[in-house]
């Protein structure tokens, strides 16, 4: 509660989800629903955020795009920690080769860049939402198994573990029940930087064309549409814009926040 930034951003994030959970009830109308009658309006009372140029309103697809933008984010970065914390904590207690094979694979992972990579797997498997998920997913466990990895090196020698391998505990028990809550920390902040890193991924995938596809809403695809009439619908670009900006921040705010909380140091 004394970390203000921190607090902005769990009130953000926070804000942000029931947004997304009740977006049905607050849109007033279809975020697909065309009205070319009413194209380019700009805000007012009967559309807040406008309408784009096929007359939809604005702050309705911006709603129904909180729910993918957070939903690809917390999804493909939670895949991401489930492969990170397991492969990394394998490597971390086991060490020797599966160590090597482990880490020396996921140094591999790491040359390739991650946007250019997962733009030539949609490429070959096609964009939709699942997809995305999958691919940001599988392609961002690195640095998660390099965490619990180093965190896992230093509690395995721990007294507790030791009692627990005399005692004959498994080496799964030991894993899951000493080793993976103990050195979770980094971990979770890496967790809510992830999710700020895969929401932003989602919205150039999107303005690319190779994210979400239309009609369905998207902060990154709404951006894209309104590229062509940014002389004159300039609130097309400024709320997904304002919107991918202050979620991002929060994100960011929260995981500077758990970094200082978790650290053993500053206490």
């Amino acid at each position: 509660m004394k970390n203000k930034l921190m607090l902005t951003g769990v009130i953000i994030i926070i804000l942000l989800i029931l947004a997304a959970v009740f977006a049905p009830k607050i849109a007033k109308y279809d975020p697909t629903y065309i009205n070319i009658k009413e194209a380019l309006l700009p805000p007012s009372e009967e559309h807040l955020m406008g309408t784009d140029m096929l007359g939809r309103d604005l702050f309705s697809r911006m709603l129904f795009g909180s729910r993918i933008a957070l939903t690809i984010g917390i999804v493909a970065v939670g895949l991401a920690a489930v492969i990170g914390v397991a492969l990394g904590s394998i490597a971390g207690y086991f060490g020797g080769k599966i160590d090597s094979v482990i880490m020396r694979f996921a140094d591999i992972m790491l040359c390739f860049p991650a946007f250019f990579l997962i733009l030539a797997v949609i490429a070959v498997v096609g964009p939709s939402i699942f997809n995305i998920m999958i691919i940001i997913g599988l392609t961002s466990w690195m640095g998660m198994a390099r965490l619990i990895r180093a965190e896992i090196l230093t509690l395995k020698t721990r007294d507790y573990v030791l009692c627990s391998r005399v005692l004959g505990a498994s080496n799964f028990f030991i894993i899951t029940k000493h080793l993976i809550p103990n050195g979770i920390g980094p971990v979770l902040v890496s967790f809510v930087f992830g999710v700020a890193g895969a929401i932003l991924m989602e919205a150039g995938l999107s303005f690319l064309g190779l994210g979400v596809q239309p009609p369905d809403p998207s902060w990154g695809n709404i951006l894209m549409e309104g590229k062509a009439v940014l002389g004159v619908g300039w609130w097309v670009i400024l709320f997904p814009g304002l919107a991918i900006l202050i979620t991002v921040l929060a994100f960011n705010l929260l995981g500077e926040g758990l970094r200082d909380a978790l650290n053993p140091r500053i206490k």
